[in-house]
């Protein structure tokens, strides 16, 4: 009976299709909502921001109607799509193939944070309780179909105006750029989970050892990864330098250029605002600058360091103020080799210090492996920056302008031979650096006796050690006094204890012939006088007159059959008596 009501109760809490559907239905509906909306607000922005200029534009070139137009030309822009511009002078069909790199900001931002807020279903509690996430392939599939669903009517729109999207370059990025987002807000919604990373990379990279390399065990990112990022990073961020430098010097050219193309202030913000939105394509072109392939202004006019060609006949663009004068490079131009020298150098330290590290914590890091890791990362870096030379340049027109910025097989061959000249040598110099085992420390002269004694360090604190070390050995009790443990002698020695006048304080007895560690006589409690007598091992004199006790002999005894025969020990007092007055 107890296994009928378990199975009963195992089929009661599977739901129906039908039940699953109605659990599923809300869920779906919002998420296509959102992205319905995200693609709405992305759209009225540009809208809003186009129907402004058009407005404050004293020379209106059309109506509303192609505002509008250009408004959904643009949105399509920022996802990547080609535009095609048909009213050209020569009635030729010119394509418009360079997009603004920060345009695509504003879709892409959308298009996440709806992704991220359909899977949330609703707002999280602080303790992270509260009504479970919707399920991924739900959100994620609602966010996409609702996102295409405006897109599409929006580039059919857009194919009646001046700017008509290709169709085939609409295909491919509208879906692209829209399920890539959403991924990304559905993945932030669960905790940016590394499970699913792993299991796409071990599809595409079965190689347990490589895919380590980019992908953690911990779904961290792996060492070529990190150092490939610290190799990105460097080199656009001195293609950034090099553009605002060059801006600086070029400035009066650059603000020469604003009332030039237009003479309202609208149109001015409409040229600023451009400049803005392209300033992310400048810095990947002065990037590439700097690697050596550099850039193109047009079919055959490059501009290198090593020297740049005369430029066609362009419009006076501001930004265009920042290019170097046409003729040979000079050693201004050639210091731009300095930006991925550096980009080398760090991406060879991050992965010798990870090989180092790797080998301190027991791991085995050949030289290979750690050249091997380093290439990788060279080629994650020049990947990366292909695609983006890839997206930061395309065509303005036809014939001389049928190219413009960098060529991006050059770029991704021209990182990948500098960071793997420089940065394999790097790295294996910091693996040999740090790899090494800690040295054992050298044996000092003069170290302390006992074994949980440390030295201080310094001079100062050396002798207050050995003073330290004085004062301790020479407290002694009634007994008799205290002697260290060794004595080192070659000959016989011998011994004057001074009766009369009274035992000596501080008295340090040095052996010639043996050394002696610390040896020293202790005080006595009576003993009034600091005063040190070195005694000689072969032969001892008597340096204090007794009165009442025999002579010493060479050999240690005494003629007095009161005294002891030990050399070392000094008769000891009787109770009540002085050690001046023992017998």
């Amino acid at each position: 009976m107890a296994g009928v009501i378990q199975m009963t109760v195992r089929r009661s809490s599977r739901p129906s299709p039908p039940a699953r559907l109605r659990d599923r239905s809300p869920a779906l509906a919002a998420s296509l909502l959102g992205g319905a909306l995200a693609a709405g607000l992305g759209l009225a922005s540009l809208t809003v921001l186009v129907m402004v200029l058009w407005i404050s534009s004293p020379y209106p070139d059309s109506g509303p109607g192609g505002a509008l137009h250009v408004a959904a030309a643009l949105w399509l822009l920022a996802h990547g799509t080609e535009l095609i511009r048909t009213d050209t002078l020569s009635g030729v069909p010119a394509p418009l193939g360079v997009p603004p790199l920060l345009l695509p900001a504003l879709p892409v931002w959308l298009l996440h944070r709806a992704a991220r807020d359909a899977a949330d279903g609703y707002p999280r509690l602080p303790d992270g309780g509260g009504p479970p996430l919707v399920s991924a392939r739900t959100a994620w599939a609602g966010v996409v179909l609702g996102y295409l669903a405006v897109a599409a009517p929006a580039a059919l729109y857009a194919a009646d105006g001046p700017l008509r999207p290709s169709w085939p370059w609409t295909a491919a990025c509208l879906p692209l750029v829209a399920t890539g987002a959403a991924g990304a807000g559905v993945w932030t919604a669960y905790g940016r989970p590394g499970a699913p990373l792993v299991r796409a990379l071990g599809a595409i990279v079965p190689r347990r050892g490589l895919r380590h390399l980019l992908l953690g065990p911990d779904a961290r990112p792996g060492v070529a990864t990190r150092a490939a990022a610290h190799g990105l990073a460097v080199l656009l961020g001195g293609g950034t330098l090099l553009l605002a430098a060059s801006l600086a010097w070029h400035g009066g050219a650059l603000w020469d250029a604003f009332p030039q193309l237009s003479q309202g202030w609208s149109g001015r913000c409409a040229v600023l605002l451009l400049c803005a939105a392209l300033l992310p394509n400048a810095a990947v072109w002065a990037t590439a600058y700097a690697l050596g392939p550099g850039f193109a202004l047009g079919a055959g006019h490059l501009v290198t360091p090593l020297g740049s060609a005369p430029e066609p006949l362009l419009p006076p663009f501001p930004l265009l103020a920042a290019v170097p004068q046409p003729g040979a490079g000079t050693p201004l131009t050639w210091a731009a080799g300095a930006v991925p020298l550096a980009a080398g150098v760090l991406v060879g330290r991050v992965a010798g210090r990870a090989a180092a590290q790797a080998a301190g914590g027991g791991g085995e890091w050949s030289w290979r492996r750690t050249a091997g890791a380093t290439v990788l990362a060279a080629g994650l870096c020049a990947a990366a920056l292909a695609g983006l030379a890839a997206l930061a340049g395309g065509p303005l027109g036809v014939a001389a302008l049928a190219r413009f910025g960098p060529v991006w097989w050059q770029v991704g061959s021209a990182t990948l031979a500098w960071l793997g000249a420089v940065a394999v040598p790097t790295a294996l110099a910091v693996r040999v650096r740090h790899g090494a085992g800690p040295r054992a420390p050298w044996a000092r002269i003069g170290a302390p006796r006992d074994e949980d004694e440390a030295a201080p360090a310094g001079t100062a604190g050396r002798v207050r050690s050995w003073l330290s070390r004085n004062k301790d050995t020479e407290r002694t009790t009634d007994t008799g006094p205290t002697m260290d443990t060794e004595w080192a002698m070659d000959t016989d020695w011998a011994m004057d204890w001074a009766m009369d006048t009274g035992w000596t304080k501080d008295t340090d007895w040095a052996v010639d012939t043996g050394g002696t560690k610390d040896t020293a006589t202790t005080r006595d409690t009576e003993s009034t006088k600091d005063t040190a007598s070195t005694k000689d091992t072969a032969s001892t004199k008597d340096t204090a007159s007794t009165k009442d006790a025999g002579q010493t002999n060479d050999t240690g005894t005494t003629n007095d059959p009161g005294t002891t025969n030990d050399p070392g020990t000094p008769p000891s007092p009787a109770p009540g008596q002085s050690r001046a007055q023992a017998p």
